[in-house]
């Protein structure tokens, strides 16, 4: 059984301000011409179809499009779960419908069973485990002992593989923090006051776990994979490498995974340096279009930084000063301000800002500014 698995598209995201649709749809037609060259059995979509809840329209249509260049050109099944920033209800419209042509929508855990699949050596069951909240598989399943993620998670994989035969090939599709796992910032806590992780032995029943929602690809173990996110969606996300996986499986359920990397339209860099060094330009055959962060190690003034950055790369979405935070907690100056002169306040605050006492140079620099305000009011009284 071949198995191309992903997870994380986020369709409608917006990044620093920008609509990332067309950035989106960029990638997802080379994930399409993938599907064509690799030619799987079956797709896997673990999670986080959408970005939001009711995801704009753009995102829907973009979704449409490509399931059905999938499904119509290539006939391959489909089988997609929600993660937690997708609506259940929404995702899963239609599901019994769409089923029929291939396009398994999982989305609420009502009626979850298995979708079974046959390869030439039998048959391969494939349990989708939707993303839900503790109370929400303690009402739906009646199991009072789901007060947490990780005790959820086993009502749910029980209530799966309890009615499988004990040899079938089994494989997961969830939507998980599994313990040991590296997380970003993009990443929405599946907890807010407690614990969202969940112990890797839930998934000790199936011959391959595929996984979403830690955007970056990852193994935890031999048997459970991060596919990571179709995309970079933080800064924090620059190093990563975005892929997704292929899974070969054979007639006794062991795996062998291929990490396909995609290329974006944009990608996400951070720079660092001096203004004057990073107007230069590009090195490196990096583009001028890519997403950026820029760390400025200027300690003086910069009028405006992200005009000059924008004309050498127009999406500069954010800059860092960190000599002008580091500073540590703000705080008022020493004594009675009402007695303190000009440069006492601004040298208070120059440290505070900074981290470092104001040298000469700037204190001279100021000194002359508010001699030179000071000058032009007398000049403007009658």
């Amino acid at each position: 059984m071949r198995i191309l698995h992903t997870s994380d598209w986020h369709l409608g995201r917006i990044f620093h301000g920008v609509h990332l649709t067309d950035d989106q749809s960029y990638i997802l037609d080379q994930f399409v011409k993938l599907v064509g060259d690799t030619s799987p059995d079956v797709i896997l979509i673990a999670g986080d179809i959408y970005d939001r809840s009711v995801p704009p329209a753009e995102a829907v249509k973009l979704l449409d499009e490509i399931l059905s260049n999938i499904l119509l050109d290539y006939g391959i099944p489909i089988i997609m779960i929600a993660g937690n920033h997708d609506s259940p209800e929404r995702l899963g419209f239609g599901t019994r419908l769409l089923a029929r042509q291939g396009l398994h929508l999982i989305g609420q855990l009502q009626g979850l069973a298995p979708v079974v699949l046959h390869d030439t050596h039998g048959p391969v069951y494939f349990c989708p485990l939707p993303y839900a909240e503790p109370a929400v598989v303690r009402e739906i399943l009646a199991d009072p002992e789901a007060v947490d993620h990780e005790r959820a998670m086993y009502s749910l994989v029980n209530l799966t593989v309890k009615t499988l035969p004990p040899d079938a090939r089994k494989v997961a599709i969830a939507h998980a923090f599994v313990a040991g796992g590296e997380a970003s910032e993009s990443e929405r806590p599946l907890s807010v006051g407690g614990t969202g992780t969940i112990d890797a032995s839930c998934f000790q029943p199936f011959h391959y776990t595929a996984l979403g929602h830690l955007h970056q690809s990852q193994n935890n173990g031999d048997k459970i994979r991060y596919a990571g996110s179709l995309m970079k969606y933080s800064f924090s996300e620059a190093a990563h490498t975005k892929s997704v996986t292929l899974v070969e499986m054979d007639g006794a359920g062991k795996t062998v995974l291929e990490e396909i990397c995609l290329t974006p339209r944009r990608d996400v860099r951070c720079l660092e340096g001096f203004i004057k060094d990073i107007l230069t330009g590009p090195q490196n055959g990096e583009s001028r279009e890519d997403y950026l962060m820029v760390t400025l190690q200027d300690t003086g003034a910069v009028l405006d930084a992200i005009g000059k950055l924008r004309e050498v790369y127009p999406n500069v979405l954010h800059i860092e000063r960190p000599h002008l935070t580091s500073g540590g907690e703000l705080r008022g100056p020493g004594g009675d301000h009402r007695r303190l002169s000009e440069i006492d306040l601004f040298s208070s605050f120059f440290e505070q800002v900074t981290g470092a006492p104001l040298d000469d140079g700037h204190a001279g620099a100021f000194t002359e500014t508010v001699e030179g305000l000071y000058r032009k009011e007398r000049e403007a009284r009658p």
